[in-house]
């Protein structure tokens, strides 16, 4: 449901018309909306917006961490239309015990490594991913390091002897 201070918002306005049931609620600050979407529903969302609304280009997603709280993590999608020099944030709630989420990279090729460095440093599963392993990390890493839960001093690597 959009929330009131977004009815007027041409752009969340045509997304919540389009697909009445993806938003769960939302805010606007300095101008930028935020949009919380159904985890289900986050890649018909991407792509009318990007396909009707023109936002073409996806700058980023990331992720946060809300330790102990649940669902523990919120996967931060931000996109921006050139044609209309606007930007528009997507979150999604995705709880510890199911760390999963579907791909974008159906809708943005530039998903690919964004997705990859949440899942390396999140532990964030996106399902039909092309390519979903460690970015950053070594393979054989273990743990995901911007868990709140992570060990501050990290777990024991061995650099294998050469």
């Amino acid at each position: 449901m959009l929330p009131d201070p977004l009815q007027d918002h041409p752009v969340a306005a045509a997304l919540d018309a389009h697909l009445p049931d993806a938003i769960t609620g939302g805010h606007s600050e300095h101008g930028e909306p935020t949009l919380f979407v159904t985890p289900s529903r986050i890649v018909e969302a991407c792509r009318f917006l990007k396909l009707e609304q023109d936002f073409i280009r996806l700058s980023a997603v990331t992720c946060v961490d809300w330790h102990p709280a649940d669902p523990r993590f919120e996967v931060v999608y931000l996109l921006h239309s050139l044609s209309k020099n606007a930007r528009l944030r997507l979150k999604c709630w995705v709880s510890e015990a199911d760390p999963e989420i579907d791909s974008v990279t159906g809708v943005w090729r530039s998903a690919n490594w964004y997705e990859r460095e949440v899942f390396d440093l999140f532990g964030i599963r996106f399902r039909n991913h092309p390519d979903l392993r460690r970015i950053l990390m070594p393979v054989d890493w273990e743990g995901h390091p911007l868990r709140k839960d992570y060990p501050v001093h990290g777990y024991k690597y061995s650099y294998p002897e050469e």
